[in-house]
């Protein structure tokens, strides 16, 4: 079987993917590992390129294999672009089972590769961003095997994560009833901690086989596989195909602290759920161990805390010690509600594994505690009573803490080096983290028990959906007022309507950037607010100054605004109007039964109005210093590629604070970031991301089903109060999104870069969530209604649905009527 257009299994290994595609690759390595494989050959892509079946080749091959005469054969493609640790390509292409002839392979051969233009095969690539031209089909033709049963076996969990389990699914027979759905399957979840009667096709030692065998493979690969197998009459395993398990989130890394662990994902919180660029993750350590140092805790910088875990680039704090805590574990599932009810729901899951049962003690060193209470408390009670006696001048103070901060942002002029920017960037946030952001808390923290406590005092007398509308058209909230400037830019643009209107945003970016678009006003908007952008906080995500996309997208969108009623400037003033008239209406309904009750309300609410808006400016204060951190590392990234050690400025993201120190002396970790931007493009498409895991990989929220009424209504969590009926308008990124006026957005998470969208909007659905998170706030601003923590809204809701949805009920209805 010499040359390049046949070549055994035997001889190929994963350096060949390119020759013979991803399953073959597998199968070589499997036989390399002394697993017992069915003996084969392929037909490489050298073949499928010439466009011509080698006839000759194929069936001398086919001979051979069968012992010069016809026998039974499996023919499988093996695309280049399958079995492959971002995309499986699991079901796209053909197989064919039981060919008998030397005619009949020949035909099969050939339609193997016509699958590669399938339909399915096509969508598939481009779904997962692969190049049409760049795959190409090898074909894997193996003695038949006859089994007594056979069926497909998952090293993990593939539903809850966990990599502690493995999962079989079996037939008697062959097993392609259990990949097409055809019979009944015998299920089997085999762990350390179940115990699994045996039952159906499979005894205790054949599943004990399997599993053995699996952990074996997977130990091999490095990763879950994904394993078809198939048991002959004599009892004899074989393994059939091994993929990697590629829709799995990633497990948590061991940090050293006592195993199992829990661990609660914070970027949703924010609206966060793309993951951070290994060097926006070290600048939010630098921040953290920042912040700490200055309640009095040392942590290092360049590491953080332990209990601050990267997990795909998500970033979750480690709470194992409260779960744990006998004093405090009943209290969380409440506790975790401000999260959103996934969060809770996932956290009363974990409250019943039994490793996690309740301990004695603490969770903390009381005197760590008091000591830092001591540090903080007088402080910030005192601003926090000041804020509340003086709001008007608790706003003045906020918004001059931001020009401080922007001017403390700025870079000393000897800063020019790479290694000088590296270690300047370091040092960068420390004035407004230790600084500004502190002095700022108190006013914030004000403004959340105002707009809080008139739950408590008005209990029975309001509902919540009353109370959260006395936060609509807030002032002072430096969100909503970028969202309002870049609606009066975009009603001003006169003669450069229909330019704006029909040209593609990122177009008008281009040429924006080049200097070759009329002045709208764009420059003064953008050195105001081109610090910002989606993901704002990852210092590896490009700023609107840089990439000013998605600030297009929204004009147009205002620009499709024409009933002066719903001009988003009018919105929000009756949104402010409607407000001050439910506190004038919420006083005088407590004054009849409550009247000191409705004074004290009364006052809270109104001081809710005047503060809470500014629970914005911290983090517009803190973004300062991240832009400016951002600017200084791709100065330093364009150094270290002109002297030859990155291929680019932007590779640096890439990298985290103490690797660019290291590349800025000389090493050279091309390799690293060649793996790590591969890695990040992976998990940017995830769309999915636990909100609370363990480190099994166990997802607990997955043990669950979803929440759902009686009637198909998807059951979320409040969050704007108001009802509202549109067509739902799914987008995964806010860069040159489209929304007409009216239309519901639904998206997996927002976050202030998502806002301006919000100003056309009907309403507003997510996936995750918490309702004191931006993109819930701004929308109780903008008197929309929300709707959170809805499951997999953007997979079950489609573009063009008539849905209607109660913010005050959390509920979103389909009307079954697509556009």
């Amino acid at each position: 079987m010499g040359g390049r257009l046949v070549i055994a299994l035997s001889e190929v290994d994963a350096t060949k993917v390119d020759l013979v595609g991803g399953k073959a690759a597998g199968l070589g390595e499997l036989i390399r590992a002394g697993e017992r494989v069915p003996d084969g050959f392929c037909l490489t892509t050298e073949v499928s390129r010439a466009g011509t079946v080698p006839e000759a080749e194929l069936v001398d091959a086919y001979r051979r294999l069968c012992g010069g005469a016809n026998g039974r054969v499996a023919v499988r493609s093996s695309a280049t672009a399958e079995d492959l640790p971002g995309a499986s390509f699991a079901g796209q292409q053909d197989t064919y089972l039981n060919v008998s002839s030397a005619a009949e392979l020949i035909e099969a051969v050939g339609k193997c590769w016509e699958s590669l233009r399938s339909e399915r095969a096509i969508a598939y690539r481009e779904a997962n961003d692969i190049d049409h031209d760049a795959a190409s089909m090898a074909v894997v033709v193996q003695r038949m095997i006859d089994p007594v049963a056979a069926g497909v076996m998952f090293t993990a969990n593939p539903i809850t994560g966990t990599r502690t389990e493995t999962v079989v699914d079996a037939v008697a027979g062959l097993g392609t009833a259990v990949v097409d759905g055809s019979a009944a399957v015998d299920h089997y979840v085999l762990g350390e901690r179940t115990s699994v009667a045996p039952h159906g096709c499979l005894d205790r030692p054949r599943l004990d086989a399997l599993r053995a065998a699996g952990q074996r493979v997977q130990k091999h690969f490095g990763s879950p596989q994904d394993v078809e197998w198939a048991i002959d009459a004599e009892g004899v395993l074989w393994l059939l195909q091994s993929r990697p398990v590629t829709t799995l989130f990633p497990q948590p890394p061991d940090t050293g602290l006592p195993q199992p662990r829990v661990l609660m994902e914070v970027g949703h919180m924010q609206g966060m759920l793309r993951p951070f660029t290994p060097m926006g993750m070290s600048a939010m350590k630098v921040a953290t161990a920042i912040a700490l140092e200055s309640y009095g805790v040392k942590v290092d910088p360049a590491d953080g805390l332990k209990r601050i875990v990267d997990v795909g680039g998500r970033m979750y704090i480690d709470f194992t010690d409260l779960v744990r805590s006998r004093l405090l574990r009943k209290r969380l599932p409440e506790a975790m509600k401000v999260y959103g009810y996934r969060v809770s729901a996932a956290v009363e899951r974990v409250l019943e594994d039994p490793r996690f049962a309740a301990q004695p003690g603490l969770p903390f060193r009381v005197r760590s505690v008091v000591a830092v209470l001591a540090r903080v408390v007088p402080g910030s009670v005192a601003g926090l009573v000041w804020a509340l006696a003086r709001p008007s001048r608790a706003g003045e103070k906020m918004f001059v803490l931001a020009a401080e901060s922007e001017r403390l942002a700025a870079t000393p002029a000897g800063v020019t080096s790479a290694a000088e920017r590296l270690r300047w960037s370091a040092e960068l946030q420390s004035p407004v983290m230790s600084g500004a952001m502190l002095k700022a808390l108190p006013a914030l923290w004000a403004g959340m028990l105002a707009s809080r406590a008139p739950t408590v005092l008005l209990k029975g007398i309001a509902t919540d959906g009353e109370i959260a509308s006395v936060l609509s058209g807030m002032p002072h909230n430096v969100t909503t007022e970028m969202d309002l400037a870049l609606w009066r830019l975009a009603s001003a643009v006169g003669p450069h309507r229909e330019l704006l209107l029909n040209t593609a945003p990122d177009e008008l970016a281009a040429r924006y950037r080049q200097g070759t678009l009329p002045d709208i006003g764009l420059g003064a908007f953008l050195a105001t607010y081109g610090h910002r952008a989606a993901a704002e906080v990852d210092i590896g995500v490009p700023r609107w100054a840089e990439d000013p996309t998605l600030v297009f997208a929204t004009i147009a969108n205002y620009l499709r605004v024409t009933d002066p009623e719903q001009a988003p400037d009018r919105k929000f003033e009756q949104a402010a109007e409607r407000a001050e008239a439910t506190i004038d209406e919420l006083i005088a309904r407590a004054r009849r039964s409550r009247p000191v009750r409705a004074r004290l309300a009364g006052f809270l609410m109104r001081r809710a109005r005047a503060l809470a808006g500014l629970r914005e400016l911290p983090k517009f204060i803190w973004l300062y210093s991240l832009a400016e951190m951002r600017r200084q590392i791709l100065l330093a990234g364009a150094e270290l590629a002109g002297r030859g050690l990155l291929d680019r400025a932007e590779d640096i993201v890439f990298l985290d604070l103490r690797e660019a120190e290291a590349v800025a002396g000389g090493e050279d970790l091309r390799e690293l970031v060649a793996s790590r931007r591969a890695s990040y493009a992976r998990e940017t498409k995830r769309r999915n991301v636990p909100g609370v895991l363990l480190s099994d990989g166990t997802i607990p929220e997955a043990l669950a089903p979803p929440v759902t009424a009686e009637d198909g209504t998807l059951v979320g969590m409040p969050a704007a109060p108001g009802r509202a009926t549109g067509r739902a308008r799914v987008i995964h990124d806010p860069a040159g999104a489209y929304l007409e006026p009216g239309e519901i957005l639904v998206a997996a998470t927002t976050d202030p870069g998502w806002t301006p969208l919000f100003m056309t909007a009907g309403g507003l659905v997510t996936e995750t969530g918490a309702p004191m998170a931006h993109g819930p706030t701004v929308a109780r601003e903008y008197g929309i209604p929300a709707v959170i923590c809805v499951r997999d809204a953007t997979e079950t809701i489609r573009t063009g649905e008539l849905i209607t949805i109660d913010g005050a009920a959390g509920t979103v209805r389909r009307d079954a009527d697509v556009a």
